[in-house]
């Protein structure tokens, strides 16, 4: 009998250690009160605690996408994924958002005792606030601006949970679907767009070809001015070489036949049956008949020849 009544303390002794000695995980804390009222908030390690006069205090929790009681508070950051809900832009246009919040327990305590249902009040607060923030944005802001969202909305929800001990570190907004008739307006609105971009560059290439191609054509018809310009002169020059050369030939020839006939007859009657003669012989190389008209003066060059043959004949 008294074997058993040893036994029995002994196994007393075992489950009152059990109960009055608690293991808190690093990262974790429990809130514990005394008889109904808090006592003390649970460092990790081991915590010595009063059984049946203390109880850990029961808090929700969000696990597996359902909202359950647990008496243990994670201290690490956390990460709620919201399901899709619908919010409406400024200019009227129902679009589908869902956000993922990251946030940390900061203070137990609060998070205990300044709200009921920590985890729905997040969610609650964070869409309710994003609704607030897309209806003050249109479509195309909303579309383009989600670092402004995330920035704006990060800091409402931070001010609003610090009384519950939470700290929002940090808001990203992961889909945002306009309907569908929206999204086929946007994607023609994009091809119109592109269609613009492209016209335009073509335009801007036909441009700039057309300068290109009338730069050379003035380059072009620069060079053959220039060339043109430069042949005339070469022609000039040469055209003038040769009459100064031919003058200056002819002028020395005169200068001879003057020197042959000084004395005897007009050198320049002499140059003139010159020309006569070959003239006549030119013509009469000709394969038919021709008339030849010499006006009256003529004489007076047949004299001239007919002196220049006394001439030959003294010679």
């Amino acid at each position: 009998m008294t074997l058993y009544f040893l036994l029995a303390i002994v196994l007393c002794v075992i489950v009152f250690a059990k109960m009055a000695l608690v293991i808190i995980p690093q990262s974790e804390t429990k809130i514990i009160e005394r008889l109904g009222r808090y006592h003390a908030t649970l460092n990790p390690g081991i915590n010595v605690i009063v059984p049946f006069i203390d109880k850990a205090k029961s808090v929700v929790v969000l696990s597996h996408g359902r909202y359950v009681y647990s008496s243990t508070i994670d201290l690490r950051e956390q990460v709620y994924d919201f399901p899709k809900q619908n919010v409406i832009t400024k200019d009227n246009v129902q679009t589908e958002i869902n956000a993922l919040l990251y946030f940390q327990i900061v203070d137990p305590f609060k998070a205990t005792y300044e709200i009921n249902n920590l985890p729905n009040a997040i969610e609650k607060l964070t869409q309710t606030t994003l609704r607030n923030i897309i209806g003050e944005l249109e479509l195309d802001e909303t579309l383009t601006s989600r670092d402004t969202i995330n920035t704006k909305l990060r800091a409402v929800l931070d001010d609003a949970t610090d009384k519950w001990g939470v700290k929002v570190n940090r808001v990203e907004l992961q889909d945002i679907t306009p309907p569908d008739s929206v999204l086929t307006a946007m994607e023609k609105q994009m091809q119109a767009e592109r269609n613009k971009r492209a016209q335009i560059l073509k335009s801007e290439g036909e441009k700039a070809a057309e300068i290109l191609a009338s730069e050379g054509e003035r380059t072009a018809m620069v060079n053959r001015a220039e060339a043109a310009k430069q042949q005339a002169v070469l022609h000039a020059e040469g055209e003038a070489q040769a009459r100064i050369r031919k003058a200056e030939a002819e002028a020395k020839a005169i200068e001879l036949i003057t020197q042959a006939v000084a004395g005897s007859t007009n050198p320049a009657n002499y140059l003139l049956a010159q020309k006569y003669i070959q003239m006549m012989q030119e013509l009469a190389e000709g394969d038919k008949t021709k008339t030849v008209y010499l006006p009256y003066e003529a004489t007076n060059l047949l004299g001239s020849i007919g002196g220049i043959k006394e001439l030959f004949k003294e010679n």
